[in-house]
């Protein structure tokens, strides 16, 4: 019996071995470099571009890039970073050529952009969205923005605080969230026609509505985004500004536990000007106002979310 209990007790101290090791491998590898996708990429900046870059801007890139003082995408102290992914600051986006982007070509800003690894093989954690499936229309129109005459890129001589990731998030970059590919052909704009695909686009790949409105951010599939666990129905524990977790709402069309009742002016009053429908409390941070999205946009949204399946998920939002 004695020779038994030894025996486990070996086994038991090498498994704790070999879990403190590759905790410790975790933590001093931090986050995976990737070598950086080189691409041939040259853009016209039309004012047409630019003009429809700065309105993307202003629902993608702004938020997290704008510095205190709403001058200027030069970086800040990302107070609203889930705890669990570690303390994050976003990087300062102006043409500065030593401290911002202006030394990155159009090719490594797309790159970037799709991808999440910056021209020196870093790679952005979670803290940053990624657009493997936006338009090269879009693309191009954003490259076009950081590219322009407008004051809130002009050169910031800001220096970028480096992110403190946590072991969590060492460890999803390291086993579970990687470096996206590189799309291998032309991404083409969607069918403003065909309200549906018009919809999917949207919450797809251009705002991305799925990654917050889905289970967890862990757990989604930017590659497949139908695949995420939770798709559109809520419960994503984001946290507001002082770290208070504000669960977000179920989008399907579910009677009882999302947005089965409301009509499309109800939807549209809620993303553009954050007023529920039914005398509920008005929209609140860390879901903003989408005030520049089109009526377009908004209809198509609102009818491809119509189509998805409905899933019953009553989310507290603890109002």
């Amino acid at each position: 019996m004695k020779k038994v209990f030894k025996i486990l007790l070996y086994i038991v101290a090498a498994v704790a071995a070999i879990i403190v090791c590759f905790a410790a491998f975790i933590q001093f590898r931090g986050i995976p470099n990737y070598t950086p996708t080189k691409v041939d990429l040259k853009i016209e900046y039309t004012p047409q571009r630019v003009e429809e870059g700065k309105r993307l801007a202003s629902m993608l890139c702004k938020k997290c890039h704008m510095n205190q003082d709403g001058t200027s995408v030069s970086g800040k102290h990302m107070l609203d970073c889930p705890a669990a992914f570690g303390e994050a600051f976003s990087a300062n986006i102006t043409q500065d050529k030593e401290h911002g982007i202006g030394k990155w070509t159009d090719g490594e800003l797309a790159a970037y952009i799709r991808t999440g690894v910056k021209p020196n093989g870093n790679y952005v954690p979670p803290y940053m969205p990624k657009f493997p499936h936006l338009s090269d229309e879009d693309l191009a129109c954003i490259i076009s923005w950081l590219h322009s005459e407008d004051p809130a890129v002009k050169p910031s001589s800001t220096v970028s605080i480096p992110c403190e990731p946590s072991w969590f998030c060492k460890f999803l970059c390291n086993v579970a969230i990687k470096a996206l590919p590189y799309p291998t052909a032309p991404i083409a704009q969607a069918d403003t026609n065909d309200l549906v695909a018009l919809g999917k686009y949207c919450v797809q790949s251009r705002y991305q509505c799925f990654a917050c409105h889905s289970a967890d951010f862990a757990t989604n599939n930017d590659l497949q985004p139908e695949l995420s666990k939770g798709y559109c129905a809520g419960g994503n524990k984001m946290p507001d500004y002082t770290q208070k977790i504000i669960p977000t709402q179920n989008i399907t069309f579910d009677d009882e536990t999302g947005i089965g009742k409301w009509s499309l002016e109800d939807f549209s009053k809620a993303v553009k000007s954050g007023i529920m429908p039914n005398n509920q409390p008005a929209l609140r941070y860390p879901m903003d106002p989408y005030v520049n999205l089109t009526d377009k946009e908004v209809e198509a949204i609102y009818v491809y979310l119509k189509t998805i399946p409905k899933i019953k998920n009553k989310v507290d939002r603890g109002v």
